[in-house]
């Protein structure tokens, strides 16, 4: 009776110590990785993470800076994630994904706001948290931002005016589509346009200024109106991509191409193929890759305490037929 009773005693020793060793495969000699939990992987242990908080993802402007953002992350050495909300109208959606990015507690933060004072607050919590902020492509009305890395938007959209002008005889009927009100680069696109037409042009009118929230669909819908409004129009400005991208389609639509003057900004598959074709007069390209780029490498110089300048001015270029194929335009331009 004491064999077998030995015996199943063993027995059960074997099988508890098999059980507990068949919990954690191994691979060379090693245990099995886990992330249960949600907690980083073992790769990005000791990284700084660095969230970068977007304006948008629908158009390829965004993606252009999302790869600069990772080419950067990749050679420094940190981790970054890169989100935005479906729209560029969505404010609420972007401030709580900033929210969502601070309750992280990241060593730094990259935001682009879509409206520039309604992320104050949130920025504040930011720099009482000792998280360094750097904008990108919008600035904020705000002195807490270390640094921002933008086109000078006010001087890109003064360059497209002056070539409306030049293209439309200077004078005439011409209108905006703008992305938005709220956003500094809504404000200094249509200023930045504006002033120029106002101060040098006496001859050309602004007759209309709308605002179609970067989505081609209702800038379409908004440029029909207007040309239908004011017949004699002879130019329109869109403002950014999807702003053009709606400009274009209008004129199109109704059968106008050649007779209304289109100018852009950004770039993209299709202003590229229309400026390509002749429909489209030209545009203005930032350097999205870049602005991402620099996005990353000031936050990684912010959380290690080195200089940073307040401003990262990433150029602008004005391309249209005669230059597409030059290669500083064609390193600015994203499809």
């Amino acid at each position: 009776m004491k064999k077998w009773t030995m015996l199943l005693v063993t027995t059960l020793l074997v099988a508890l110590t098999l059980s507990a060793c068949g919990g954690k495969k191994e691979s060379g000699g090693q245990p099995a990785a886990s992330n249960a939990g949600g907690s980083a992987p073992a790769a990005s242990e000791g990284k700084l993470y660095i969230p970068i908080v977007s304006k948008g993802f629908q158009h390829q402007f965004w993606q252009a800076v999302k790869s600069g953002a990772e080419k950067a992350a990749a050679e420094l050495g940190v981790e970054i994630t890169f989100e935005g909300p479906e729209t560029e109208a969505q404010v609420d959606k972007q401030i709580e994904m900033l929210q969502a990015a601070l309750d992280k507690k990241p060593a730094a933060i990259g935001f682009a706001a879509l409206d520039s004072q309604a992320s104050v607050p949130y920025l504040e919590q930011a720099q009482a948290a000792g998280i360094p902020v750097v904008a990108f492509d919008s600035g904020v009305e705000s002195q807490i931002p270390v640094t921002t890395a933008a086109t000078n938007n006010a001087a890109a959209s003064a360059l497209a005016a002056k070539k409306m002008a030049q293209l439309i005889g200077d004078e005439g009927e011409i209108a905006m589509i703008v992305h938005d009100q709220t956003s500094r680069t809504g404000v200094d696109r249509r200023d930045g346009f504006k002033k120029e037409i106002e101060a040098n042009h006496p001859n050309i009118k602004i007759v209309d200024i709308q605002y179609g929230g970067g989505d081609h669909l209702k800038s379409t819908d908004l440029a029909k109106a207007i040309i239908q409004a004011h017949p004699k129009l002879k130019g329109i400005f869109g403002a950014n991509e999807g702003s053009a991208i709606g400009v274009f389609n209008a004129v199109t639509e109704l059968g106008l191409e050649g007779k209304i003057t289109v100018i852009g900004f950004d770039s993209g598959k299709q202003q590229i193929e229309a400026i390509k074709a002749g429909k489209m007069a030209g545009a203005i390209t930032q350097n999205p890759v870049g602005i991402g780029y620099e996005t990353v490498k000031a936050a990684v110089a912010a959380v290690k305490g080195e200089k940073v300048e307040p401003i990262i001015d990433t150029g602008f270029f004005w391309y249209d037929q005669t230059n597409l194929d030059n290669e500083e335009i064609k390193a600015a331009l994203y499809e």
